[in-house]
């Protein structure tokens, strides 16, 4: 005889920009109630009052299942996880293989609200709706912190490179020979060369007296100026570009500064994780790295196994084989940024550790390139991290 598992009152959001579809029903299938709850407090409020009034009715607990987890959901997810309630996010991309086997006639918010209740109920019996919903736990507060810190922090840089890249351009067609007093225009004493004057064209005649008083200038930068003055030119654009070219340089030396103090408070916080501080034990893991790890991982426990951990970050591509053909592909569902922080971590891992650089090299004579060979290095230390994060245990070389 089968025993009957308890049963749960189960919530299905559609989530949308301004208001949210909800679907409400019971573990045995019957569908109890359809709303719409507002992107509001008073639209949350609302919400938890009616289920509120459904666990004293029905004397059941509560799971919610939601798409857009710390997306357009927020703080409404936030709200469900700190009021008790099981929540559970709904993979997109499983969630329309889902809708592919089991289609709808039509498609609406509420429809798709219902859909999340099917999932809820054929996730009993079904491995395809199983897989379709991830459990959320209740995000650890460094961990959080370091998430929405690193994630600016790379907004900031990204802002940056496309500014280097701009400017480059820009100073090409102006002076390409005030180009080619520096090899790097991200470098801190020529931003304050170009910020520091109203004109581009004033440079051609500045003296020795006010150069030298420009931070980071000195004798050297300052000479190297003055041997360019007697032949410096400039376009017939410098009138109208230079002054964009004098605001971007400012631009970048104000996102240095904001980068700087960004790193020098996710340092603070990676010491205080328990994930960024095992991290920090991985010769060549740096303490960036491993800030967006800790705060892209968040929790350890999360993760069934270690290779549901090695997805998560892109270190295991799929096979991708027809006939002859012998292939692979990243799957879609990772967390690119998590990718990124572990392609750059493992890279500079391979430098610092004589095993993971033969095992480098060998990958590479294998055929494989670049990207392939510290993606392979990058599945074995997946598992060398989840063993690390499961035992709190620290890096060791034996």
């Amino acid at each position: 005889m089968i025993a009957q598992k308890p049963l749960e009152i189960r919530v299905s959001i559609d989530v949308g920009c301004y208001q949210h579809s909800v679907a409400v029903g019971l573990s045995t299938g019957e569908l109890i109630d359809e709303f719409e709850v507002n992107h509001s407090q008073r639209g949350f409020d609302h919400f938890f009052s009616k289920i509120d009034d459904m666990v004293l009715h029905y004397c059941a607990p509560v799971s919610v299942a939601m798409e857009g987890y710390n997306g357009w959901s927020r703080p409404f997810d936030q709200y469900i996880l700190s009021h008790g309630y099981s929540l559970f996010s709904i993979n997109n991309l499983k969630l329309s293989r889902f809708k592919e086997v089991f289609p709808s006639a039509a498609k609406t918010d509420a429809i798709d609200a219902r859909k999340g209740l099917e999932l809820f109920t054929l996730s009993d019996h079904l491995p395809l709706a199983k897989n379709c919903l991830q459990r959320v736990e209740q995000p650890d507060e460094v961990n959080a912190q370091l998430k929405r810190y690193s994630r600016r922090r790379r907004r900031l840089v990204d802002e940056k490179v496309r500014l280097k890249g701009a400017m480059h351009s820009d100073l090409q067609a102006l002076s390409p020979e005030l180009l080619a007093l520096t090899k790097n225009i991200d470098q801190v004493w020529f931003l304050n060369v170009l910020s520091g004057v109203d004109k581009l064209s004033d440079l051609a005649t500045k003296q020795q007296r006010f150069l030298v008083k420009i931070k980071g200038v000195g004798a050297r930068y300052s000479a190297r100026i003055k041997a360019w003055q007697p032949t410096a030119s400039f376009s017939e654009e410098t009138s109208w570009v230079g002054p964009m070219i004098i605001e971007d340089a400012r631009r970048m030396l104000e996102l240095r500064a904001l980068i700087k103090s960004l790193d020098s408070t996710m340092e603070v916080l990676c010491s205080q994780s328990e994930i960024g501080r095992t991290l920090s034990s991985i010769p060549g893991f740096g303490k960036t790295s491993c800030a967006e790890l800790a705060g892209e991982i968040n929790a350890i426990r999360r993760f069934e196994s270690e290779a549901s951990l090695a997805m998560y970050l892109g270190m295991a591509p799929l096979d991708n084989a027809s006939g002859t053909y012998r292939g692979s592909k990243t799957p879609r569902q990772i967390n690119r940024r998590a990718k990124m922080a572990m392609m750059t971590a493992v890279d500079r891992h391979r430098t610092n550790v004589d095993e993971s650089q033969i095992f480098y090299d060998k990958k590479r004579k294998q055929g494989k390139k670049h990207n392939q060979a510290i993606r392979s290095l990058g599945r074995y230390l997946t598992r060398v991290i989840f063993k690390m994060l499961t035992e709190n245990r620290d890096y060791e070389i034996r």
